[in-house]
């Protein structure tokens, strides 16, 4: 017999004898025994969510109530999911293109942020709301007015800093009077 396989069967014969994969696996288990606990009461508490997440949409207005949103449908065009639908009309007073429809299906969608990344004039935002159901399959399609209401100067959900500067280089004015 060679030197080696000597070697190991007295190994794991020792092994076997004093139970050691035994103990490694209990050190293990009483490691993690005694640390602290991070279990949350959900509906009291909750965990911390990254400045990142990705939660129900909203449509922001600006302060004096102005929907932001001009329907130039670049968040319909980016989405790939086809979760978002726009329908626009032109106000003649302003000469200005407001959009008459905006529906998100959120069944469709995949809250990707791209809607939020492409928006020339910062008008959708995902939040950092992550609590919300829905009782029938025809209230996950969100209208206008239900994003309006999720608006961050309405107060309602808007705990995310505003990422946008405070003034614009190119006009140098502030982008959200």
């Amino acid at each position: 017999m060679d030197k080696n396989t000597i070697f190991e069967k007295i190994k794991e014969g020792v092994y076997k004898l004093l139970l050691l994969d035994l103990f490694q696996g209990l050190r293990l288990t009483l490691k993690q025994l005694f640390k602290c606990s991070i279990t949350v009461q959900y509906p009291e508490e909750s965990t911390p969510k990254s400045q990142r997440f990705r939660g129900l949409h909203a449509l922001q207005c600006y302060p004096h109530g102005e929907e932001r949103c001009i329907a130039c449908k670049l968040c319909e065009a980016v989405c790939p999911a086809l979760a978002i639908t726009i329908g626009s009309q032109l106000i003649e007073t302003d000469q200005i293109r407001r959009a008459k429809k905006f529906e998100i299906d959120l069944s469709k969608c995949i809250y990707c942020g791209l809607c939020q990344e492409v928006c020339p004039v910062d008008a959708i935002e995902e939040t950092l709301v992550s609590n919300y159901h829905f009782e029938d399959r025809g209230s996950q399609v969100l209208t206008k007015g239900t994003l309006l209401k999720n608006c961050i100067y309405g107060g309602e959900c808007g705990s995310r800093p505003t990422k946008r500067p405070a003034f614009s280089r190119v006009t140098g004015i502030d982008p959200l009077i």
